[in-house]
């Protein structure tokens, strides 16, 4: 069954990075979109950033410059290195796939989501 697991997520301060991983299980990354979608606290759940699986990706404007999504297939790995990381980044960052999404932001295009990683951000 697909499966998606995430980790990477900690705290730290302003200005800092962290790189995010999740590897998959039970799809053919050849074929599945995958993505790195977000949840503040009392907040929806946003997309991040994401990337097919012919490697064109899409960044939120709100990360563009800043994070940047990679795919490691041989690995069955996606990354997301955030850089220069604030605050507003905060929340549960939650890994994505589907069969053929293209670079949807949109979470109710995507079937397959891991458990979540956290990551806080202090000024």
């Amino acid at each position: 069954q697909t499966r998606l697991v995430e980790s990477g997520g900690d705290s730290v301060q302003a200005g800092e990075s962290l790189k995010l991983s999740c590897t998959g299980f039970g799809f053919d990354f050849h074929l599945y979109a995958m993505g790195w979608f977000r949840q503040a606290p009392g907040k929806e759940r946003g997309g991040v950033a994401t990337i097919d699986n012919y490697g064109n990706f899409r960044t939120s404007n709100s990360v563009k410059g800043r994070f940047t999504i990679s795919l490691d297939k041989d690995k069955r790995t996606l990354y997301l290195q955030m850089n220069s990381l604030k605050p507003e980044d905060t929340g549960i960052y939650y890994c994505t796939a589907d069969y053929g999404r293209g670079t949807s932001l949109l979470a109710d295009e995507y079937k397959y989501w891991g458990q979540g990683t956290p990551v806080t951000v202090t000024s």
